[in-house]
């Protein structure tokens, strides 16, 4: 990770009681807190005085800020306690019965897609886990944390049936150690493995927005990008202060297995208020995935920009 950012996409939440033992990755930040953070996005000054307008509307359909959301539980998640331990990750998604839910409806080519990110938007990791169908447990068998500090763990997935929506719960979990968090600060390039990549397009409030990376090697256009979760890249993109998730969607047809790609990926993005967001693209070349990170201010759907006071104390 560099400087400024080495940048990381679905209420209170509910409290059950689970008969399966769960232990915590040092301390697990209290659902009350994440409520607080999601508050705290609503109160601020990037979302006062535009009136009942579609960004408000939107706000209210936001991802990714509790345990619990349409009928379901994120169970505590069982992980190393400390940066020097390394181990399983695992947890549950319940059902309101409290029952472990085993049946899910593939999207981008996942049955449940794992996002991970430190709170300050460093330390992304996007990974899929293995289910246990005989106990609902998915589970990353070999995890370790790199650095301390307070991370937010995401499960976004879509429940079987028809018509199911897709939902994103979360957790935050505290990793034993000191650290200093690292400020979000404006960056539409980055430098990865070699690869540069370069973010274009406005975030507007209220409105949806094209964004296009542009990926290229030594100054010359990259060609070979390879389908990753159906799409020539998959883009991550988190509310800075209370690490809301957002849905963003890639632009075109869905790529043909074999076929490449490049230099440009294209996205559709929502973002219900304006202020800071951190974005997080995946992108597979030669087999292997790499992530480059942004930091891109959202404007309201004036196209005035939000005051510097909602910088100020994101993390």
């Amino acid at each position: 990770m560099k400087a400024p950012v080495r940048l990381a996409a679905y209420g209170a939440g509910l409290v059950v009681a689970f008969g399966a033992a769960f232990g915590l990755a040092g301390v697990v930040v209290p659902d009350s807190v994440l409520a607080a953070w999601a508050k705290s996005s609503d109160t601020g000054s990037h979302g006062e005085g535009h009136g009942d307008t579609e960004e408000q509307n939107m706000e209210h359909a936001m991802n990714g800020v509790s345990a619990s959301a349409a009928g379901y539980v994120l169970s505590p998640v069982t992980a190393p306690s400390g940066t020097n331990d390394a181990g399983k990750l695992s947890f549950r998604i319940l059902d309101e019965d409290g029952k472990p839910v085993t049946e899910y409806t593939r999207t981008h080519e996942k049955d449940l897609h794992l996002i991970v990110v430190r709170t300050d938007g460093t330390q992304f990791r996007h990974v899929h886990p293995d289910l246990d169908e005989a106990t609902g447990t998915w589970s990353v068998p070999s995890w370790n944390w790199d650095e301390a500090g307070t991370y937010r763990v995401y499960a976004d997935f879509t429940p079987a049936g028809k018509d199911a929506e897709g939902v994103t719960l979360t957790r935050a979990v505290e990793v034993a150690g000191d650290y200093a968090p690292v400020e979000a600060t404006v960056s539409r390039t980055d430098e990865v493995d070699g690869y540069t990549v370069t973010l274009d397009g406005e975030l507007n409030a209220g409105s949806t927005s094209d964004l296009t990376a542009t990926v290229e090697r030594n100054g010359k256009p990259v060609t070979a990008l390879e389908p990753y979760l159906g799409a020539f890249g998959h883009l991550v993109a988190l509310r800075e202060g209370d690490l809301a998730y957002l849905h963003v969607h890639p632009a075109g047809d869905e790529p043909q297995a074999g076929s490449t790609g490049g230099p440009d990926v294209s996205f559709a993005a929502e973002v219900p208020t304006a202020g800071r967001y951190l974005l997080y693209l995946d992108f597979q070349i030669d087999g292997k995935v790499r992530t480059a990170q942004f930091v891109v201010d959202a404007g309201h759907g004036d196209g005035t920009q939000a005051d510097d006071e909602s910088h100020s104390g994101g993390h």
